[in-house]
């Protein structure tokens, strides 16, 4: 266990370095975070005097759902970066190597799950400064933040499995590109539950994306909702895990194919 954690730190070092090299991508990654939250925040800061959303700010609404809603639109991509390393051929040759075969799946997860958490603290950080309020304070955000990062464990590992399985650019776009909408209206990432139509209600109680908002949202909340915390938290949990053993799964078929 000890080995697959280090040789799983070890690939994470790797995907890091390719991240440090190019720090310009954390700041491409955080325009549309920011379009979400001060336009989409300013165009409907109004609809809060609608009721349901248990605040006085759509900002103070709308960040939990920023965060998550990021940490989905990143992870989703990882399978890309599995794919590059398919077609140039270093996978195959890490495969003669005596690293941990979970390593090598896992250490891209880790590194998204790092720079998931840096991107959600920074759009915490952009919502303050935007006028937004934390009534749960840094447990509250920190729960957040953990949220998102199981939020993109989930999609990252499904989408380095999609890479395993498909193998083509243009299947993980046209996949991704079918999901991410669709995953994000229904959900409470733009508005109140209470103001959704009943069977987008429905469909959202099933939605991983709006587990970690409800999750989030309530943490942050003044008065939190710790049943609510804890069951959505488990779930992203129990999902996550579920998520990188499939992963795995899919890396040692590819690995027979080879």
């Amino acid at each position: 266990m000890s080995t697959a954690v280090s040789q799983t730190w070890y690939m994470t070092q790797r995907q890091l370095m390719v991240f440090a090299r190019q720090p310009a991508y954390l700041l491409i990654t955080l325009i549309q975070p920011v379009v979400w939250l001060f336009l989409f925040g300013n165009l409907f800061k109004k609809v809060v005097e609608l009721g349901g959303f248990g605040t006085t700010s759509y900002l103070d609404y709308l960040v939990p759902g920023v965060v998550v809603m990021s940490a989905l639109s990143s992870n989703m991509w990882a399978g890309m970066t599995t794919l590059d390393e398919i077609q140039r051929g270093t996978l195959n040759r890490f495969l003669t190597t005596p690293v941990s075969r979970a390593a090598l799946m896992n250490g891209n997860v880790v590194n998204n799950g790092l720079v998931t958490a840096l991107q959600s603290v920074i759009i915490v950080l952009l919502g303050l400064l935007g006028g937004a309020d934390y009534p749960g304070g840094i447990g509250g955000v920190a729960i957040l933040i953990i949220a998102s990062v199981l939020l993109g464990t989930i999609f990252g590992a499904l989408s380095n499995a999609l890479g395993m399985l498909v193998r083509e650019r243009e299947s993980i776009i046209g996949i991704n590109t079918f999901l991410l909408l669709p995953l994000t209206f229904l959900s409470s990432a733009f508005m109140a539950p209470a103001r959704m139509p009943g069977w987008m209600r429905h469909i959202a109680d099933f939605n991983p994306l709006n587990w970690a908002m409800v999750a989030g949202r309530s943490a942050m909340s003044e008065n939190p909702d710790w049943g609510d915390v804890l069951s959505r938290s488990g779930a992203l949990l129990a999902l996550a895990v579920a998520a990188v053993w499939l992963s795995i799964r899919t890396f040692r078929s590819y690995q027979r194919s080879v």
